[in-house]
This record gives C-alpha cells, sequence and structure tokens, in this order.
C-alpha cells in the first residue's frame, strides 16, 4: 500500500454564530460503554470532552435550543456485536449516557440501533418539527457515529457545526479523517466549543 505523504489539513474557524431559533445540539453516544475507561468500548481521549460538551449543552439551554442525546441501544445478540463485541446493551450500566451529562427534563433522547441517529429513529420528525436548520453534532465516536450522523444530516440539507474540541474518537487518524470529510465532503464548519455563539434576538 503506497505511504500517504499529504494529508489535506482542515480548517478550523475561530467563531460560528448560530441562530437559537433554528438551531440544536446532537450529544452522540456520550455512555459509560464508550466514556468510562471501565466501558467495553472506551473511546480514548471521550471522557477530555466532556467539559466542552457540557459548556455546549449550557449553551443551548441558556437560549432554548434543543438538546439531543443519541444513545446506542442494542438486544442481546445484536448483528453489531460481531463487528464490535457487546456493547450498549439496553438497560444496562454501560448504555447510561454518562452522569457528568446526564440529561434534563425537556431535552430529547434518540435510542438508535446503528451509527446513524437519523436511521430507523424519529430524529428527523423531531427536528422538523421543532423547525432546525442548523445541528451542532457533539460526541464520540467521531469517525463512526458523528461522521454518520452528521453526514445524514447535511443530507438532508441541514446545516452541520462540529466542534472539534467535543468529539472524540479511536486514533488521532481516525479523528482527523471525520473532521475532513465532514468539512469537504458535507461542508460541515469545524469550529472549537468557545468559539459557537447564539446569534442574539
Amino acid at each position: 500500500m503506497p505511504e500517504i505523504r499529504d494529508i489535506p489539513d482542515v480548517t478550523v474557524e475561530p467563531r460560528v454564530e448560530v441562530d437559537p431559533s433554528s438551531t440544536a445540539l446532537v450529544i452522540v453516544d456520550m455512555q459509560n460503554d464508550f466514556v468510562d475507561p471501565r466501558g467495553r468500548l472506551s473511546v480514548p481521549g471521550a471522557r477530555a470532552t466532556v467539559p466542552a460538551i457540557a459548556r455546549l449543552r449550557d449553551l443551548a439551554r441558556a437560549h432554548r435550543m434543543p438538546v439531543v442525546y443519541t444513545q446506542d441501544w442494542h438486544a442481546e445478540g445484536d448483528p453489531e456485536f460481531a463487528l464490535w463485541g457487546p456493547h450498549a446493551i439496553e438497560g444496562t450500566w454501560g448504555a447510561e449516557i454518562v452522569p457528568d451529562l446526564a440529561p434534563a427534563p425537556g431535552d430529547l433522547v434518540i435510542r438508535k440501533l446503528r451509527y446513524d441517529a437519523f436511521y430507523g429513529t424519529p430524529l428527523a420528525h423531531e427536528l422538523h418539527r421543532r423547525r432546525t436548520e442548523t445541528l451542532i453534532v457533539a460526541g464520540t465516536v467521531s469517525n463512526i457515529c458523528v461522521l454518520h450522523t452528521a453526514g445524514s444530516a447535511a443530507l438532508r440539507w441541514l446545516g452541520v457545526v462540529v466542534p472539534v474540541d467535543a468529539v472524540s474518537a479511536l486514533t488521532e487518524f481516525d479523528q482527523h479523517a471525520a473532521l475532513r470529510q465532514i468539512a469537504f465532503l458535507y461542508h460541515g464548519r469545524l469550529v472549537r466549543s468557545d468559539g459557537i455563539v447564539a446569534r442574539s434576538r
């Protein structure tokens, strides 16, 4: 296999302004099995993203933007276990969202069977009902569930904003590749979590 020498860079904008009336925050799969070191598929760096995600959650709530949590949710014997082993089994500790990011009353929790949070779920309907035009997508894993959810949003003509310090992957290469795809293929905007500001109404 040829060595890849020129790795395309990604542009991280210093500031992205969003309209609170048409923006939602999606927090992808911040569950014990992925975030806690004791989890079955613990992702290096996922725990370190919790403060940035909490900052975004607080921003969203302060400006009355919908906060959506996705929750990987599998029954015993799920075919996906052939790829990753058992994880996020319904009703277990591993499937629970980490306590530091626990949903509040009024937040929306979407339980999903596959990587894409739109696949087989009511997410598109719920966002449409709230007249959402832009999604801020945070969480884990950058090149799997974050990427597929961001891509599915873009294919529905939703604007996508990804805070680079609020997503995590299994390797540095996976992280970079995911951000490159989100920016290049889906025209997503990359920014740090503290660079996202809510437009004054």
